[in-house]
């Protein structure tokens, strides 16, 4: 699966890299069952429609608020896309660059993305 919008890890192959003093990575998560990674599948189908509607429209992306730093977190759709796909592929997401001096304006919720899609819809069933 292509991960062409995540960066490449500066550190691979090197003997020296510092987050092999970190240990191994925690993999005591149970493995994606099939609702799962159908819903995940799901995820990114709906995010290609997405990005189809808004992109053109000026939205960058989603912005997403974490729970864990209560903080926003915006992606790129491609950034979002690859790291679903991921985690599709491995069971878990590498992490990644936070959007750099993101604007808050350009990104819309995966709720409003949602709603935009289905008054899309509606109205074209109305014609």
């Amino acid at each position: 699966m292509p991960h062409d919008a995540l960066p490449p890890d500066p550190f691979e192959g090197d003997p020296e890299d510092p987050s092999l003093t970190l240990g191994e990575p925690d993999h005591d998560h149970p493995p994606m069952d099939d609702d799962e990674r159908a819903e995940l599948v799901s995820d990114l189908s709906d995010l290609a429609v997405y990005q189809a509607l808004l992109e053109h429209r000026g939205v960058r992306g989603v912005v997403v608020d974490c729970g864990e730093c209560e903080e926003p977190h915006y992606h790129d759709w491609a950034l979002l896309r690859a790291s679903l796909e991921q985690l599709l592929a491995d069971g878990r997401m590498r992490p990644h660059e936070p959007a750099f001096d993101p604007d808050p304006g350009s990104y819309v919720s995966w709720e409003y993305c949602r709603g935009y899609a289905d008054g899309v819809t509606a109205t074209e069933s109305a014609r």
